[in-house]
């Protein structure tokens, strides 16, 4: 229950940034805790409105509108489970630590500065609310822990303004708020490939970036509760959940990394934690809708500021001239691109870009140890990893002029990987050739021999 009094807050919160009606993340933390609850794959872990997939919805609400919203959680859904049922779960493990980092601390900006349009200019009563409501939130877990802070900070808040009629914009002005249950819709949209070419750039984003976030807050239950989760079973409950999102009236969302943390704490480690969390969560919201409608905005952004302030890895600061030059390069470039581009697909596009340029030229980092024997052999014993971006220093490792007529290359302690490699190897076998030349190739393991007997060259060996 401390978790769905939670929920509220962030939940609304999340609905401001996407440009919605408060209901709108309200449904969709109930509807995403309730069917992730039922087809998900890691028990205890919360799912609702993120402020993740809230930040990739903002241009399609501004131009199109709500109903193309529900749309694209539709086919984000459906893109997730197409990941599932291919199980490319597996490959989310391709983003590296320093990108992932990257990710979160571009996504703490990203809130944050959604959050200013909210309370710049609505005048110094405002300032002081969200500053009050920062303290609060901030000084209350070092008295207690017992009761969430952003709870605490929200009622107290709330009650004051009502007490003392402050006149603060409050969640009631941005939206109406329903006391109902959700209701099965279908989008109204032109079911056409006009709509698919709007709400696709939004709905692949939501999708990966949403998997993403919901493996990593799985990766942490797992290592919380030292157990272990189908990460495919999970992105398919996430994606049944979106399509349900969508069907509802409520916009998409993701796993929730800070609820998961809270629930486990309280010993929510069964299926029903999720459960119960999204079904009192409607209770809530049904029955408390008048108290709801007062919550003033400024709160609100003192809380999602603090949200910020937590989810940003500030240790990853102190740690920049500890790790590599290039993980410290790859987590602030994903920073810069995401904050750019406002768009966090597009960061982590290009953390994984940075990251593979960076592995690749650690990995071409190929060399040879020569020996000659006393019946004039000499044997180049190949050291690193053989494949496209290694070949050109490969074929220049040999002096095939003033090698003596019996040459043996030893890959004993090297990989071939790919077409590009067996074809370097050829021409060099064809330059000693050229000149006279014999060569013996050994070493080879069997995943490197497979690859050069499909490749039809013939190596001498």
């Amino acid at each position: 229950m401390a978790v769905a009094f939670a929920l509220i807050p962030e939940a609304i919160a999340f609905s401001m940034i996407a440009g919605v009606n408060p209901m709108i993340g309200l449904y969709g933390a109930f509807i995403i805790s309730v069917v992730v609850s039922i087809f998900g794959g890691r028990v205890g872990m919360i799912s609702g409105a993120t402020g993740s997939t809230a930040l990739l919805m903002v241009l399609l609400v501004k131009n199109h509108g709500d109903q193309y919203l529900f749309a694209a959680g539709i086919l984000a859904g459906l893109i997730q489970l197409l990941i599932s049922v291919l199980k490319l779960g597996r490959f989310i493990s391709f983003v590296s630590h320093s990108v992932v980092i990257g990710f979160v601390n571009a996504l703490a900006i990203l809130i944050f500065l959604a959050q200013v349009p909210h309370i710049v200019g609505q005048g110094i009563l405002a300032y002081v609310v969200c500053g009050l409501t920062v303290a609060i939130v901030w000084g209350l877990p070092y008295l207690t822990k017992a009761i969430p802070s952003s709870l605490i900070a929200i009622v107290v808040i709330t009650a004051v303004s009502m007490l003392f009629r402050l006149h603060l914009q409050t969640v009631g002005d941005i939206g109406h708020l329903q006391a109902k249950l959700p209701a099965f819709h279908i989008p109204l949209v032109p079911f056409d490939l006009h709509t698919l070419s709007l709400i696709l750039p939004y709905s692949l984003p939501i999708a990966l970036v949403g998997s993403l976030e919901t493996l990593m807050t799985a990766t942490v239950v797992d290592d919380m509760t030292n157990s272990k989760s189908n990460k495919d079973t999970e992105i398919r409950g996430q994606g049944i959940a979106n399509i349900a999102t969508g069907l509802f009236g409520a916009m998409a969302g993701c796993a929730m990394i800070g609820q998961s943390v809270l629930n486990i704490g309280y010993g929510g480690r069964k299926r029903l934690s999720t459960f119960v969390s999204g079904a009192f969560l409607i209770v809530l919201i049904v029955g408390l809708r008048p108290l709801v409608s007062q919550i003033p905005v400024a709160a609100l952004v003192g809380v999602m500021f603090m949200v910020s302030v937590y989810t940003f890895e500030w240790k990853s600061l102190l740690n920049l001239h500890r790790v590599p030059v290039a993980e410290s390069i790859a987590m602030i470039l994903t920073v810069v691109a995401v904050v750019a581009t406002n768009d966090l697909a597009i960061g982590v596009f290009v953390g994984v870009m940075l990251n593979s340029v960076f592995i690749a030229s650690k990995m071409a980092r190929l060399h040879a140890v020569t020996m000659t024997s006393s019946n004039g052999v000499k044997t180049y014993v190949i050291k690193g990893q053989m494949f496209f971006a290694t070949m050109t220093h490969f074929v220049d490792l040999f002096d095939i002029q003033h090698d003596p007529d019996a040459v043996v290359i030893d890959f004993t302690h090297t990989h071939v990987w790919d077409h590009a490699s067996v074809t370097g190897i050829q021409k060099v076998v064809e330059k000693y050739g050229d000149v006279g030349k014999a060569v013996r190739l050994i070493g080879f393991n069997e995943e490197s021999e497979e690859l050069l007997r499909k490749s039809g060259h013939t190596i001498p060996a």
